[in-house]
Formats: structure tokens, C-alpha cells, sequence
């Protein structure tokens, strides 16, 4: 895009304008900005700099941003793209032009909201001008769209509470003409008021002392697009503002809250085609084994927006009961736990973390194996659970062995076929000699040494975090929401609470939901893998139309043996615990697949097939497995409710998986 640039010395420029700078003033700034248009008002600006702020000498070009020139490319068509959830916005005490105390959670209000930080005296063309700029462009396009109006509303907050009192702030917001679309001017009472706001947002800035006694604040450029619910959805430097895209954005984001969806649709619409997070999708494999085949894999997404995973953890959430340790959570615990969880070099060989076998954009399990694969490629016989809302089991593994997640940490750590450690010790020393840790684990356990507590406090501090409810479901069974969920998914919960008898297991409480008894099951799952023939020919695809039978013996050569699972016998050695295994949430259930401890069923419909024939028969079976006669219709509908259970932190959870660090692999 070609950069505009101007100078106080440019005999462009008309003198008047040399003339009308040296007036300075707020009030006229607003004016100008209005009445002459983006060539002349850049110009002004320049000419009010050297006067008071020490910009710029005279005859020094201004290159302006993008911001100001129409765009080269076609805007994108509103709706047609979608804005990822890159955190919570934060809330701060404010003032309003009237000089009334409120919060930003309540300006706000269910809007889209546009929120810039400027100050009246700024003279950095590119800086608080700029956002000034651009969002009286939105105001005037946004007012131009039937019912868009009310839906929207633009903060400019003042960066200087000293100088721009309520009733400065006043002055300026009267500089604008009324307009359908509201515009409010608000600051802080005190400096004191707005540090935080400032902090939470991630503006820093300085103030250096000019040679008049006044001063000028350094900062850097930041316009956030928050939705109606409160989400931050996209963040603009000066580099990227401009009105044109900032308006598609808007419109994209009143397309997607206004549409009225089945809980199916929500499922296509936020998070893929075939049901997994938007950020990877991964292939469908149906009919691979066919000829005809044809790859539909999909463009990997890989920006990443780190979220305020505090935030989320605190906030009350539809469908879930209170945190039930959010005492003992602080936002620099979870970041500590979140860095561990994603590093690499917690391996023995500094090639594996926790997150390659809880994968972030797949709901934190792994979509693509049956059973996990560990470092060096070791089997693994069991399928990676998902580790959403994990912060509310009291039962961990699919045995049940561990009861608390700061102990569970230390099995895939320390097991041979995961990640391999030798100790404990390995461990803790390894952690205390690379260089980012000792710092952080001072400023959140006061000691710059890890300990087997610590440690295992700071990885299950970060999987607490991982919240996930607020469903379509929720909305509708908690909420009272008649219309969040499709009738087949309501029809679907008849059943799961009815007929199927589903809920014996996954419970659903008065005033919440876990969907599990945490209890211990034999459904005929395990006793099947640890009966199953070995000595037959395996079938192998090798590629699309391309299967062979390979032989039991070249098989076993090639393969490591398929291992036996007794499951809870195998912790208590109890013969009636055999083939025993936890009962899994089914919050975000149509994300998780594969099903079942050996992830041997591949969907939905297959698990409801599978329990509709009664499971498998065997000498500890639990009296709750009997076949259930299901209907055809039923069973669609059933698979329909499982799909309502997906939570709206999804996309925001994933996205922050992305953007976390995976260690850096240079030795310290």
C-alpha cells in the first residue's frame, strides 16, 4: 500500500493551515478532523507538533499509516471469514464525560464495542489521531446499516486523567456531530484507577517531562474489538486500523451473534465441518480403504492469541458448579503451569510435552490416535483423555488410580513409554536449570528451586484453567433458553435421561452438570481387547485401495503386541475390578473421539450402537449394560444431544494453546 507523506515545509500545504495550527486546542482538533479530511488534518497535526511536543523538525516527512488512504484490495465480505476468541475483556472503573462513575463492563452492555486508549493531547500523528480517525470512519459507516447502530458501541478512554477531566473529555465528545451510533469519551479518576486498566489491557506507556513543564505520553497504539459477550475477538496497531476492515469486522461479528442456530449448526459453524476445533482440522478418513478416495484435509490455522485464562476460571459458568479451587489459582500459577505443559524439553530427549498427547485445538485429547504414542514413538495403551473441566474429577486416569491432579502429573512424566524420566530428581533438576524457570517459580512459590509440590501445583494450576461449559445445552436446561437447543437434541435428551438410561452414569444435577458419576464400569470393552483373537491375519491399509492381510508372525515383527488392559484390577488387584474403567465426562463430547479407554470406537454412532446392543458379555459385566431397543430416529437424536454439549470457550482455549511457547530447545 503507498504511504502518504507530508511536511510543514511542502508548499502543498496551504498557509492557512500553518496559521490555524499555532491555535492548538482539543476542541479544534475534533473539527478539523471532521471538516477538512484526512490530507489537511494530517497536516495540522504536524504543524501543532514542534510547538509543544517536540515532534518532528520542520521539513522532516510524516509517513502516515494505512489508516489514512482508502484500501488497495477489496475489504473482505462480512461473514465470510471468523474472528478467533483471543481473550476476556478486562473490566477498570471509569468516568464518563458526565462525569458519572462506572465500570467498562457496564459501557459495554451486551454491545460490540470498539475501545481505544488516546489522549487529547497527543501529536503523534499516528497514534491517538489515528484511532480518533478511524472510528468516526466506522461511526459513519456503522450509522449507513439498518439495526446495526444500536448494536455498536465506540470508547475512546483517556490515557491522561490529570489533564483530561470529565469535563474536558465533554468538550471533546461535543467536537462530534450526533450520530445514531453511540460514541462515549470516558477517564479515571486517578492515575491510581487506571493503572489497572491499563495493565490488563497490555498498554504500558511513559511519560517524559518537556522543557514548558507540560509532558507527553509514550504509548503504543491499541484498538480492540470486543463482542456482545464481553470477548475479546481482534486487536489493531497502527499498522493494521483502518476503517474499512474494522467495519467487516464489526459486521461479521453482528452477523454471527444474531444468527439463530441448532445445536448442530454451532458445532459446523465454530468449530469445522467435522466437529473438531477450527484451528486444526483433521482429515476424514471414510472410505479410505476405497479407491475412489479422495483427501479432504483441510489448511492448518496456526495464529495463535494468548487468553486470560484467570479470568476464565473465575468467571461463573453455566453448567458448572463453583470452581473448586479457584482459591488457589493466580493468573502467574496458571502461566507457569501453562509453559511447563507445552515444553518439550520435560522429556527425557527434549522432543515431548504434555500437550502432544492433549492437543489443544482437538479439545486437549488427540483425534487422530486410538491409543497415545510416547516419546520415541512408544506405545501407549490407553487413549489421551480430554483435560477439559478435568479441575472438577476427583478420579483421575481411566483406572481411577489418582485422586488429585498435582500427583497425577508425575506418571507421564516419569513412565517409560510417555516421557520417559528416570526420577523424580531428573526431573526437578532439569526444570531448575533452564533459564526461564528459576525466576518464575520465585515470583509464584517465593523459592527459585522447583519441588515435586510445586511442580505438580503449577501443571494442574494451568489444567484447572481449561473451562469448558456455557453450552447449547446449558443454555437450554439451565438457562431456560427454549430456543438454544433443536428439538431433535431435546428429543435426544428424553432419551439420554429415559429410555437409553444414560444418565445413570452421566449425571446431571439440579442446578449442574459433570455428565459423570466418577465411578468405575465394566462394559465388555476391555474384556473384548483382552480376549480377541491374536493369531489371525491383520488387515492393513496401505493406501486408498491398497489392502493386504499380513500374517500374525510377519505382524508381531514388525509391531509392538497389542497389550492386555484389566483396567481397575490392575490397582487393587480386586478380581471383581476387572475390566473396570472411569466414566468419562461427555462435555464437548463430539470433539473427543475416538471413544471408550482403547479408543477403539471411532464415533458417536458407534458408541450408541454399541450400548444399545447391551455391551459385551462377560463375568463381571455391569447389571446397568442391557440392550435398549433404540429406534433408528432415537439413536440420530441421541448423537444430536452429544453434540449440543460443546462448550463456547473452545476456540478461545485452543487459540491459547497456540500461541503458548514449547520450550526452546538451545541448551542453557
Amino acid at each position: 500500500m503507498r504511504l502518504m507523506q507530508i511536511s510543514a515545509a511542502n508548499p502543498a500545504v496551504p498557509s492557512l493551515l500553518v496559521r490555524v495550527a499555532r491555535c492548538g486546542g482539543s476542541t479544534l482538533l475534533a473539527s478539523l478532523l471532521l471538516a477538512l479530511g484526512t490530507l489537511l488534518w494530517a497536516g495540522w497535526l504536524y504543524g501543532h507538533g514542534p510547538e509543544k511536543h517536540g515532534a518532528k523538525p520542520a521539513g522532516e516527512p510524516v509517513v502516515l499509516a494505512p489508516g489514512y488512504e482508502p484500501l488497495e484490495f477489496d475489504a473482505p465480505e462480512p461473514g465470510s471469514y471468523k474472528l478467533p476468541v483471543i481473550g476476556v475483556a478486562a473490566d477498570g472503573k471509569v468516568l464518563d464525560s458526565d462525569g458519572q462513575a462506572l465500570t467498562l463492563s457496564a459501557l459495554m452492555d451486551e454491545k460490540i464495542t470498539v475501545l481505544s486508549f488516546i489522549y487529547r493531547a497527543c501529536n503523534d500523528v499516528n497514534g491517538c489521531p489515528l484511532a480518533t480517525y478511524v472510528l468516526n470512519q466506522v461511526r459513519n459507516s456503522v450509522a449507513g446499516i439498518p439495526g446495526l447502530a444500536d448494536s455498536v458501541r465506540l470508547v475512546s478512554m483517556s490515557f491522561d486523567p490529570a489533564n483530561d477531566s470529565p469535563e474536558a473529555m465533554a468538550e471533546y465528545k461535543n467536537s462530534f456531530p450526533d450520530s445514531p451510533v453511540d460514541w462515549r469519551f470516558v477517564t479515571a479518576r486517578s492515575a491510581a484507577e487506571l493503572r489497572p486498566v491499563l495493565k490488563d489491557y497490555n498498554q504500558p506507556l511513559s511519560e517524559a517531562a518537556l522543557a514548558d513543564g507540560s509532558a507527553t505520553i509514550n504509548h503504543m497504539l491499541r484498538v480492540f474489538l470486543i463482542d456482545s459477550a464481553g470477548q475479546i475477538r481482534n486487536i489493531y496497531s497502527a499498522t493494521l486500523l483502518h476503517g474499512e476492515t474494522l467495519f467487516s469486522d464489526i459486521q461479521t461479528l453482528a452477523l454471527e451473534q444474531g444468527k439463530q442456530s441448532t445445536a448442530a449448526d454451532v458445532v459446523k459453524t465454530t468449530l469445522g465441518d467435522n466437529g473438531s476445533a477450527t484451528y486444526i482440522q483433521p482429515e476424514d478418513r471414510t472410505g479410505y480403504a476405497s479407491g475412489s478416495y479422495t483427501s479432504r484435509s483441510t489448511s492448518v490455522y496456526q495464529q495463535g492469541f494468548e487468553a486470560d485464562l484467570m479470568a476464565l476460571s473465575s468467571a461463573p459458568v453455566v453448567g458448572l458448579p463453583a470452581h473448586p479451587a479457584i482459591a488457589t489459582l493466580t493468573a502467574d500459577k496458571i502461566e507457569l503451569g501453562r509453559r511447563l505443559f507445552y515444553d518439550r524439553r520435560l522429556s527425557i530427549n527434549d522432543t515431548f510435552s504434555c500437550a502432544m498427547c492433549h492437543i489443544p485445538q482437538q479439545a486437549f485429547t488427540s483425534n487422530e490416535l486410538a491409543t497415545s504414542v510416547g516419546v520415541e514413538g512408544r506405545t501407549v495403551k490407553r487413549n489421551a483423555p480430554t483435560l477439559l473441566n478435568v479441575a472438577y474429577l476427583s478420579s483421575l486416569f481411566h483406572d481411577g488410580r489418582e485422586s488429585t491432579l498435582e500427583q497425577q502429573v508425575w506418571s507421564p512424566l516419569l513412565a517409560d513409554n510417555e516421557m520417559d524420566n528416570p526420577s523424580i530428581g531428573y526431573v526437578l533438576d532439569k526444570v531448575a536449570g533452564l533459564k526461564e524457570y528459576p525466576a518464575m517459580f520465585e515470583k509464584v512459590y517465593q523459592a527459585r528451586r522447583p519441588t515435586m509440590q510445586s511442580l505438580g501445583d503449577a501443571l494442574s494450576a494451568y489444567q484447572r484453567s481449561l473451562i469448558s461449559a456455557n453450552s447449547r445445552f446449558d443454555q437450554w436446561y439451565f438457562s431456560g433458553d427454549a430456543t438454544a437447543m433443536s428439538e431433535s437434541a431435546r428429543r435426544g435428551f428424553s432419551v439420554f435421561a429415559g429410555k437409553a438410561g444414560c444418565i445413570a452414569c452421566h449425571t446431571v444435577a439440579s442446578d449442574y452438570a459433570l455428565f459423570t458419576d466418577e465411578k468405575l464400569h465394566n462394559t465388555g470393552v476391555g474384556y473384548l481387547q483382552s480376549t480377541a483373537p491374536r493369531d489371525e491375519p491383520h488387515e492393513v491399509t496401505l493406501a486408498p485401495g491398497v489392502v493386504v492381510m499380513v500374517d500374525p508372525k510377519s505382524y508381531a515383527a514388525a509391531a509392538e503386541p497389542v497389550p492386555i488392559d484389566l483396567g481397575r484390577y490392575e490397582v487393587t488387584l480386586d478380581p471383581a475390578d476387572r475390566w473396570k474403567f472411569r466414566t468419562p465426562g461427555l462435555r464437548n463430547v463430539s470433539l473427543t473421539a475416538p471413544y471408550m479407554h482403547n479408543g477403539s470406537l471411532s464415533t458417536l454412532s458407534d458408541v450408541v450402537d454399541f450400548y444399545d446392543g447391551g455391551g459385551i458379555a462377560n463375568p463381571e459385566l455391569s447389571p446397568l449394560m442391557k440392550p435398549l431397543g433404540l429406534t433408528d430416529d432415537e439413536k440420530a437424536d441421541l448423537v444430536e444431544f452429544m453434540h449440543s454439549l460443546v462448550g463456547d470457550s473452545i476456540e478461545l482455549l485452543a487459540s491459547d494453546g497456540v500461541a503458548a511457547p514449547i520450550g526452546d530447545l538451545v541448551k542453557p
